[in-house]
């Protein structure tokens, strides 16, 4: 386990009801100076992705990406790593329809909610549309989920949707796929071709 990883662990002990003295302590061992606040595990591996192609090692430069189980903790999440809590500075990522909770969070916590980027409908929306169809098929059929594809494509709910709509809701009907494809997608971006919101997040760091 990494350090970070180790920080991430103990932030979210703190957040279940924990001590918050360890998230302390290994913030100011690790020099951590900035949280990213994540909803959900998909848009981890795809910021994580997306710094790793770009060549940035964020824990080496004190950013720590934080998935929080669901926008609905983000108050709880900025409120003890904002500055009522640990101080740092936060910033995120969040779907067009979380904002919201982003905003009143952030606000509560006296951090400026301005430094949250947001996904038009959500990150694997953005992605497709970046990709392109043909391209996010591709990968599907390279990963081997071709056939689960082709008989979701012949549900009758998804008749008369366009590709991009079909694409996305394909992605969350098993387990993990959102997931998976969160950082498979990214690493299939093209250099300088990646989502504003997802660019837009990592230039700030």
């Amino acid at each position: 386990m990494t350090e970070m990883q180790a920080f991430r662990d103990t932030v979210g002990a703190w957040a279940s009801g924990g001590p918050g003295g360890p998230a302390s302590d290994l913030a100011a061992r690790l020099g951590v100076r900035t949280a990213v606040l994540l909803e959900g595990q998909s848009d981890f591996e795809a910021v994580e992705a997306l710094a790793a192609q770009r060549g940035r090692d964020l824990a080496a430069e004190g950013v720590c990406v934080v998935q929080m189980g669901g926008a609905m903790n983000v108050g709880r999440y900025a409120g003890l790593l904002g500055p009522p809590g640990l101080g740092l500075r936060l910033t995120g990522l969040c779907d067009e329809r979380e904002q919201s909770y982003f905003d009143r969070g952030l606000e509560r916590a006296g951090a400026p909610h301005q430094d949250v980027f947001v996904c038009a409908a959500d990150l694997e929306d953005e992605l497709i549309r970046a990709l392109g169809t043909a391209r996010v098929e591709e990968i599907v059929r390279t990963e081997g989920d071709l056939r689960p594809w082709q008989t979701f494509l012949h549900q009758p709910a998804q008749q008369g949707r366009t590709r991009e709509r079909q694409l996305r809701r394909f992605l969350g009907t098993k387990k993990g796929r959102k997931i998976r494809y969160g950082r498979l997608l990214v690493e299939a971006l093209e250099p300088g071709r990646g989502p504003a919101p997802l660019d837009d997040l990592l230039a700030s760091l």
